[in-house]
């Protein structure tokens, strides 16, 4: 047995002893941290960490004989191969939204027996599930418990990276404007105070930026507003006194970290407090006054910053102008070394098209951990090369790159796929199919409210017209130098509410793909900006939403079945390539641009 296989065994059976002295015969260990975060601190990695599953999203559920991690088919192939021999089961579920793992602790747990779960991790509107399937069966639930802590040597403390601020002219609206926007919301809810958890909005909502996660520059931090103030609670030491004085010039005061369940506790006992209960946890609503009226509606900050102004949507195209450039130096610097006969691996792709992005203005950090997945490792959605598992790229077959960038105006999120050496009809079929997918949604118009869900066949039907689907989402939002993933809107199956409808200036990725385990995947990704779109009715059936393709990189011809494209298909092909010359050219010399000008020459049948 190797020495991680063996560490992951001993943490499970120290968590198994924890179990038994609680009097608990169950835990849940979500992938979350007290802020719902999509990729956390390493203080709250706990799943990783017990399980051995590196992915970015999955629930482990331990019981005192058994052991399950749900994730979905994203992550099926890469959980199967970190999971074996660890003795815990890979429950496959179909999507990321899906709560398989609830009905599997209530048919694993008798009448009496308890589910420990760490409620400052646990999600609210996850709390209400479990104590609603749970409670019928008569299982209890411990949310007062923190096991991890006993299995898990050496656990990380608090992330104290220092925050600054995102400023001017990047920054386009002032902090104290961005506070009265959300006090204006919460007066149209009669609320007195608001309690923001999710990292992303707190970072918006004050113009600050912090790097205590991989990829997303975000902080660690609550923040409690009440109609003429807020408190910020961050560890000490991560705000310096000069920004300290900025912040309290707009109402904004810092305190401790670990005051702010105190804090919460401590409100006036009318208080009508607004919280969004997909995004603050279980242990801090707890934490409110029993006497405290509490108003669940979605954070108007997350609405709010769905929706990039005019201003912010320029520094953005400038963004994806900057991303294409050093795309088209990467690409020139590939297509040579390969011809040269160089060895290139999976870790060199990332290497060198990292190094081609820092090189750029405005350049911060990676917006994700690149995916470069050279034939059956393509077929992994979400695949990463590592220094111990990585593949050579030679011989024949796809090479699919799925990379962004964090810049001070704006966040990229690209997929391409590359033939290597001779590829076969099978492949131009698929990476057709998947293209035509692409085009089918990119050139949709609609109405300005349609729920983003409703979008998501527009992508699948040429798929699903050959009997092949894909089982991921279509299209997620995507913040403004700010999270590479965010809501509300989600072009998927998911099942929609209210607040998915679509509006003007969201930004959007569209990323229809096709997987064949063991040989190849595609996936052909651009990100889009909601824009309004006159029609020949004048608006007399309702205003109308466009996508305007934002980001700006060849997509490769010479994987294309050209007798698969309609003509509007072609058309649209070729005028986004010329838009791609005429936007990439003045940014490119040399090697790049000779190779920008061959791969975006005119398609012909």
């Amino acid at each position: 047995m190797d020495t991680r296989l063996s560490q992951i065994k001993l943490r499970i059976a120290k968590l198994r002893d924890a179990l038994r002295n609680a009097g608990a015969h169950a835990i849940l260990v979500p992938s979350a941290d007290p802020h719902l975060s999509e990729y956390l601190p390493g203080r709250w990695q706990g799943r990783e960490v017990l399980s051995g599953f590196t992915g970015s999203m999955a629930t482990l559920v331990v019981t005192l004989d058994d052991a399950r991690l749900f994730a979905d088919s994203r992550y099926w192939t890469q959980a199967e191969r970190e999971l074996e021999g660890s003795g815990i089961t890979l429950f496959k579920i179909p999507t990321g939204a899906a709560t398989h793992h609830i009905g599997w602790i209530a048919e694993q747990l008798q009448p009496g027996q308890t589910l420990a779960v760490d409620g400052q991790v646990l999600g609210l509107a996850l709390a209400q599930q479990l104590r609603a399937a749970l409670g019928a069966k008569g299982i209890r639930i411990d949310t007062s418990l923190d096991l991890i802590d006993q299995a898990w040597d050496e656990r990380p403390g608090l992330p104290d990276a220092p925050i600054y601020e995102h400023a001017a002219p990047q920054a386009t609206v002032s902090r104290a404007d961005k506070l009265a926007q959300v006090r204006e919301a919460m007066g149209k809810h009669g609320a007195t105070h608001h309690l923001i958890s999710s990292v992303d909005d707190v970072a918006w909502l004050l113009n600050l930026r912090g790097s205590d996660v991989s990829y997303n520059p975000v902080f660690v931090g609550h923040l409690l507003l009440s109609l003429d103030g807020a408190t910020l609670f961050v560890q000490a030491g991560k705000i310096d006194a000069a920004l300290t004085q900025r912040l309290a010039a707009d109402g904004v005061t810092p305190a401790a970290y670990d005051q702010a369940r105190a804090a919460l506790g401590a409100l006036p006992a009318d208080a009508r407090v607004l919280i969004d209960p997909r995004r603050v946890t279980l242990g801090l609503r707890e934490a409110l006054p029993a006497t405290a009226a509490v108003i669940e509606a979605i954070n108007p900050s997350t609405l709010l910053k769905s929706r990039k102004n005019a201003a912010e949507a320029e520094f953005v195209r400038d963004a994806m102008a900057q991303d294409g450039a050093a795309m088209c130096a990467f690409y020139a610097w590939f297509e040579a070394a390969l011809a040269r006969g160089e060895s290139v691996s999976e870790l060199t792709v990332d290497e060198r098209l990292s190094a081609e992005r820092a090189r750029r203005p405005g350049f911060v950090g990676l917006s994700f951990s690149t995916i470069a997945g050279f034939n059956g490792n393509g077929a992994m959605p979400h695949y990463r090369a590592t220094d111990e598992s990585f593949a050579q790229i030679q011989g024949d077959g796809l090479l699919l790159i799925d990379s962004g960038a964090q810049y001070l105006g704006g966040t990229t999120d690209i997929t391409r796929v590359w033939p290597i050496g001779t590829i076969t009809d099978d492949h131009r079929r698929d990476y057709t199919l998947v293209l035509k997918g692409t085009i089918a949604l990119s050139r949709a118009v609609f109405p300005r409210g349609t729920l983003s869900p409703m979008l998501d066949a527009l992508a699948r039907a040429p798929l699903w017209a050959h009997g092949l689907d894909y089982g991921h989402g279509t299209g997620h939002g995507v913040g403004y130098f700010m999270n590479v993933h965010e809501g509300p809107q989600s072009i998927s199956k998911a099942v929609p509410d209210a607040n998915m409808a679509m509006e003007p200036g969201m930004i959007t990725s569209i990323e229809p793909g096709l997987y064949r385990p063991g040989q190849w995947g595609v996936r052909i990704e651009n990100l889009v900006l909601n824009v309004e779109r006159d029609t020949p009715e004048k608006g007399q059936f309702g205003a109308m939403l466009a996508f305007e393709t934002l980001t700006l990189c060849p997509i490769d011809t010479r994987c294309i079945a050209v007798g698969l494209l309609s003509d509007e298909e072609l058309a649209w092909l070729n005028d986004y390539h010329a838009e791609v010359r005429r936007r990439l050219a003045p940014l490119v010399d040399g090697d790049a641009l000779a190779w920008l000008n061959t791969r975006t020459e005119a398609l012909a049948r």
